[in-house]
């Protein structure tokens, strides 16, 4: 499934070329700080052991990395993909004390990596941003292991009408903000846009199950601002 706005040429690579210095900075600003409380909840669904492995896809600054491994083993060897090289840097000197990530300038539509490797497969607020999202999700189930778990932390629908008007209204400020704190507007009137346009919540699940998935399902935080999708290859 192609999406339109993210197939503009360098629209989402200069998006993050823009905001890649201050991102964890407006993350908090955006979220008033509750995108950590979601984040936390995704390895809380996860409940991972030690000795399993994680690719974390579209990993920003490695903030789920980094959540993976002080809730199991700062041993443990983690994988850390991004399209945007300048991304990859910043998460590489906020987390220069882990010696285990591996990280990888791929996008997630053609991840270099062989079939069956993963435990846990997680994306956060990327899935949005790639290209197709069939090709996104056919490498996610190519990499994990039988077995595996795939989790998508992604902006969904509202489902209550109060708090969607509201939502919407505050999402007209965010541009603003993004002025604002990093110097840049048009990166957030993007963000805005994708969230607009990206899949409910149920039409995720039917992709999901199209790419091979099993027993998939959602669970809604903030009344529906962002879900968890769950699915595992067996």
């Amino acid at each position: 499934m192609q999406q339109n706005l993210q197939n503009k040429k360098g629209l989402v690579e200069g998006v993050f070329n823009q905001v890649y210095s201050k991102y964890d900075l407006m993350n908090d600003f955006m979220s008033l700080g509750i995108h950590r409380f979601w984040k936390k909840s995704l390895i809380n669904m996860m409940n991972p052991s030690l000795n399993k492995k994680l690719i974390d896809v579209a990993c920003g600054t490695g903030d789920i990395g980094k959540l993976f491994l002080d809730s199991t083993n700062k041993d443990n060897k983690i994988t850390c993909i991004d399209p945007n090289k300048e991304m990859i840097g910043q998460g590489r000197q906020k987390l220069s004390k882990y010696k285990n990530i591996e990280w990888i300038i791929s996008p997630a539509e053609k991840l270099p990596l062989p079939n069956n490797t993963f435990d846990f497969y997680t994306i956060s607020f990327g899935l949005r941003n790639t290209k197709d999202l069939n090709k996104a999700l056919a490498e996610a189930y190519r990499v994990l292991k039988p077995g595996g778990r795939y989790l998508c932390l992604e902006f969904s629908k509202i489902q209550n009408s109060n708090l969607d008007f509201i939502y919407k209204k505050y999402s007209k400020f965010i541009p603003i903000l993004g002025k604002f704190v990093v110097g840049e507007k048009e990166p957030y009137k993007y963000l805005i846009d994708s969230i607009e346009k990206f899949v409910n919540q149920d039409e995720l699940i039917e992709l999901m199950k199209n790419n091979k998935f099993k027993k998939c399902s959602y669970r809604n935080f903030s009344g529906g601002i962002v879900s968890i999708h769950s699915g595992w290859k067996f």
